[in-house]
This record gives C-alpha cells, sequence and structure tokens, in this order.
C-alpha cells in the first residue's frame, strides 16, 4: 500500500499520479485551453471512467482508489471501463486495510455529495458495501430484506433530493437507516428475551453502533443522534396520556418523526399509526389533548399496507 505520495515534480508527473483521466486535466489561464495529458477530454466525452496506469497496481496501492472510481460513476453518471472496473470485484477486500477513519471520511463523500442513491447501488453492484456497512448489506440479502432495502433506497432518495434543494441534511439519519434492520432484530430479540422496551432498544442500538465503527469510525457526536432517532421509535406506539406530548417537544422528534415514515413505505409501521402523528403536529394544544385521550388515541387499526408513494424525508 502507498503510505507517502508527495513528491513534486512537472505538471505531466503530477497529471499521471491522479487517479483518474477525467480527473487529470489542468486550465491554462494564459490562453483558455485545457492541458490534457491522459486523453482525459476524450474520455470525457465519452462519458468513461478510466484508471490512470495499471488499475490493479494503483488499486493495491491505495484501495480508497475503488471508493473514488464508484463515486465519480454516480456523481458523473458514467460508466468504468472494462479495464477499470474488473480488478475491483476481487480487491474489495483490501478495504480492510484502510483505516476506519478515512473510510467514514470516504463515506461522508460517498453518501453527502447529491448523488448517495446512485452510488450506494454501485456500491452494491461491486460488493464494496460489504466492507463499509457489513451488516446493512447482511440484512438486505436476508429472507425478509427487501422491504428494508426499499427503505434504504427511499431515505437515500430523499437525501439527494434535500441536497439538491439546498436543504440541510446529516449523515446520523442516513446512517441510522442503513443499520435500523440489524437494530431492530436483536431489538426483537431482546424483547423475546424479557428486556423491558426501553432497555432493548438502547441496549440494541449500543451494541450495533459498536460493532459497526469496527468498519467505518462514525464520530460520537453521529451516533448519538443515531440512537435518539432509534430510541425514540416504540415511543411512536403510545398515543394516549402525557407522553405523546412530551415526545413532540423532544429535540430529535422530527429526525425520529421522518425516520418513522420510512418505516411506513417499508410495510413496517402502519400508515393510520403515522397519519395520527402527522395530524397532531399541526393541530392546537386542546386538539392535541382531545387526540392523546382514552378516545382519540385508540383509533381503529388498520390492515398494514406499503403506500405507494415516498414518505419522509432525511434531516
Amino acid at each position: 500500500m502507498l503510505l507517502r505520495d508527495n513528491v513534486y515534480g512537472s505538471l505531466e508527473d503530477d497529471a499521471l499520479r491522479r487517479d483518474l483521466t477525467v480527473n487529470a486535466l489542468y486550465y491554462n489561464i494564459a490562453d483558455f485551453s485545457i492541458v490534457d495529458y491522459a486523453d482525459g477530454v476524450a474520455d470525457l466525452k465519452k462519458g468513461v471512467l478510466r484508471m490512470l496506469g495499471d488499475p490493479e497496481t494503483r488499486y493495491r496501492e491505495d484501495p480508497v482508489r475503488m471508493l473514488r472510481a464508484v463515486r465519480f460513476g454516480g456523481k458523473l453518471g458514467f460508466t468504468l471501463t472494462q479495464e477499470t472496473e474488473e480488478p475491483i470485484w476481487e480487491l474489495g477486500e483490501l478495504l480492510q486495510s484502510v483505516p476506519s477513519a478515512r473510510l467514514f471520511d470516504e463515506s461522508l463523500k460517498l453518501f453527502m455529495g447529491g448523488s448517495c442513491e446512485e452510488t450506494f447501488h454501485l456500491l452494491r453492484h461491486y460488493y464494496l458495501i460489504d466492507y463499509l456497512f457489513p451488516m446493512t448489506e447482511e440484512a438486505i440479502n436476508s429472507m425478509d430484506g427487501e422491504p428494508f432495502l426499499h427503505m434504504i433506497c427511499d431515505a437515500l432518495y430523499n437525501t439527494d433530493q434535500r441536497i439538491a434543494t439546498g436543504k440541510p441534511v446529516t449523515p446520523a439519519f442516513l446512517f441510522a437507516v442503513f443499520l435500523w434492520e440489524p437494530v431492530r432484530r436483536l431489538y426483537e430479540d431482546k424483547l423475546e428475551a424479557g428486556e423491558p422496551p426501553l432497555q432493548a432498544i438502547q441496549r440494541a442500538g449500543s451494541q450495533i453502533v459498536s460493532e459497526q465503527v469496527q468498519h467505518v469510525a462514525i464520530p460520537k457526536r453521529f451516533t448519538l443522534m443515531m440512537k435518539d432517532i432509534w430510541n425514540l421509535q416504540p415511543r411512536f406506539l403510545h398515543r394516549e396520556g402525557k407522553r405523546p406530548l412530551r415526545l413532540l417537544t423532544h429535540p430529535k422528534f422530527r429526525a425520529a418523526y421522518d425516520f418513522m415514515l420510512l418505516r411506513v413505505t417499508s410495510g413496517e409501521v402502519e400508515q393510520e399509526l403515522a397519519d395520527w402523528w402527522t395530524e397532531i403536529q399541526s393541530v392546537d394544544q386542546d386538539a392535541k389533548e382531545k387526540m392523546t385521550g382514552p378516545s382519540g388515541g385508540n383509533r381503529g387499526r388498520r390492515r398494514r399496507t406499503r403506500p405507494k408513494q415516498n414518505q419522509g424525508e432525511a434531516q
């Protein structure tokens, strides 16, 4: 693996040390021309991504180059050339030697750049997601993983839309979605073992986070928010008395609410429950108290159905 790459040379030397040909272009302000030592302009016009030098050698020097190739592919909508993509399927395990803190930085670039939906599909296509979020991929590939994938895709789409419209996003929300199915399954196991719901969800979240940060070192400021989002999910089931009113004032209520809406799209939560929580946010205090009274909180349950439209937004 290449540990240092800070040797200075000519402009051509610098160009040939770049990862991709389309990333080795220079602008000459003297005559307003493009300086191209690697046929990057031709690849740019063809919409292809080509690794400079021998791809396998370059990936072995720095495995993160595989992630960069995928990121550019997702961002630009370009196709990796055959010689650029072929080694990726075999060399993905090299990412295990990359520090988890660096993989977090790369994950931000992958998922916070405005094209995370396409990027996620490419990461799965090249089996690279296995080395970033292995529990996510394992849950997707399980017998009942399709609804979870549906939830993830909705969250990815919503994140891209928010970025496109200039709305704020946080990786904590998206990572909370990525790890929800592993958390949920462990939470249910703990409930069956007799643990109280609050303790079960807290312990499940902490256990999954502890395992995940071994692969991608998500900072504590984000994992705390992820846990808040997860810990609030069981509280949405309570619609009587003071508890729902207290939940409305929680600092992370909005993020947890948007997360709950995504659970509706996957068929995990009933639409009627989501509608109730949507309504209570828009009515006055008198109406809130009426909705949380004995007759307001216990509405008839409907059969669980999957909505046809996307709901919820990544905060």
